[in-house]
């Protein structure tokens, strides 16, 4: 009964209040785990948090693949597929600030601007190394999706990375075994 109402509700919400309300719930999202992951690297070091966050990010994109298959509908995903199904997640919804290309046997997504880690900078905290909990990530949702796909981290901290640029993943077939580009400069990927 609680739920039926708490639908009418929502549903009662002009469309741009509805948005932001959903935004401001993935935003939750994040604030929940930042602050799980600063109690666990306090009790337990980094090291150990980063290996926690992985796992929990790990399953978490298996569940949201599966979520955002039937949302859409869809049983067969190439790369743009992948591509289309990736802004619908949370990860994804949190970063305001991302490219995303789109080609037929590549995709590249890119975060511009880390609001995690510029939160981290203002408080004094080094870059959070997030490579391993994002690559968990990203490559548990292509699999999850299509076991083809292969996800490559062309820069993420604790890589070195230019102010503009935090990470970049590329998506691609398995059977596209060349080295990875930066697509930036080969102008190979169609905006999406």
């Amino acid at each position: 009964m609680a739920n039926v109402q708490d639908l009418a509700i929502l549903s009662g919400l002009p469309k741009q209040k509805l948005l932001d309300l959903i935004m401001m719930q993935v935003r939750n999202v994040f604030r929940v785990d930042g602050l799980y992951f600063l109690a666990m690297e306090e009790e337990f070091g980094t090291a150990a948090a980063i290996r926690i966050d992985a796992q929990c990010w790990k399953t978490m994109a298996a569940i949201e693949a599966r979520d955002i298959r039937k949302l859409l509908d869809k049983t067969q995903f190439a790369v743009p597929d992948i591509m289309n199904a990736l802004r619908f997640t949370c990860w994804s919804l949190d970063h305001k600030d991302k490219e995303i290309e789109t080609g037929e046997e590549r995709g590249i997504f890119r975060v511009t601007h880390c609001r995690t880690q510029l939160t981290r900078r203002r408080k004094g905290l080094p870059e959070f190394p997030c490579k391993t909990v994002r690559c968990e990530y990203l490559k548990t949702f292509a699999s999850e999706l299509n076991p083809n796909i292969e996800v490559i981290c062309n820069v993420c901290p604790p890589d070195k990375h230019p102010e503009e640029l935090w990470c970049e993943w590329e998506f691609r077939l398995k059977d596209q075994m060349e080295e990875p580009r930066d697509a930036r400069k080969t102008g190979e990927l169609a905006s999406a």
